[in-house]
């Protein structure tokens, strides 16, 4: 199995081909909302097209924007799954610039620019995470929420309160629940727990 990898920094790369400019930004997402929101924050509205693919494990979108189908957000896609990359998303902005480049030319232009701008990326091991929750009452959440914080296992994501307390909603690092448990137990006298979700 090959070792999958994310991007560290948001990455850009550009390309000229037939007198259309191609912009791709690409950038590490851990959700589809995160997904969504950097499409659309590095979308260029002026733009003929903004194309886009991301992929967060089994889940992966793609989107042609007006382009012939299968000529854009597919490309783009395979540049990511070509590189082992997952938790990815990339926009390609596309400027017309009156040359047609036809179904062939469209495919290696965005994919291409999508995969130059992915092999500039600085990249890190993808860490696999499991969703887990703690039930904290208030005397305990403070101290519980400053300590799940300096862990760089532990990702706190939401927290929802209840009548005598609040529910963390956590992701943590595979094959670190344990630890992370025992050590939130410890902290509370076993008043507090981290479990994961099924």
């Amino acid at each position: 199995m090959v070792a999958l990898r994310t991007l560290i920094n948001v990455e850009t790369a550009r390309q000229e081909i037939k007198k259309s400019r191609f912009v791709a930004v690409a950038g590490a997402v851990s959700t589809e909302a995160e997904a969504k929101a950097f499409i659309a924050s590095h979308s260029d509205p002026s733009a003929n097209h903004n194309c886009w693919a991301w992929r967060i494990g089994q889940n992966y979108r793609f989107n042609d924007d007006g382009e012939p189908s299968g000529t854009a957000g597919k490309p783009i896609l395979q540049a990511i799954d070509g590189q082992s990359l997952d938790a990815v998303a990339v926009v390609v902005t596309r400027w017309f610039g009156g040359v047609l480049l036809g179904s062939g030319g469209l495919i290696r232009a965005y994919g291409g620019t999508a995969a130059q701008c992915l092999r500039e990326a600085e990249t890190e091991p993808l860490i696999a995470r499991v969703s887990a929750f703690a039930e904290c009452g208030f005397s305990d959440l403070a101290l519980v929420q400053s300590r799940l914080a300096a862990l760089s296992t532990v990702e706190i994501i939401d927290q929802a309160f209840t009548g005598n307390g609040a529910t963390l909603d956590l992701l943590v690092h595979e094959g670190h629940l344990v630890e992370v448990d025992q050590f939130i137990a410890d902290l509370t006298s076993g008043k507090v727990r981290v479990t994961q979700r099924l």
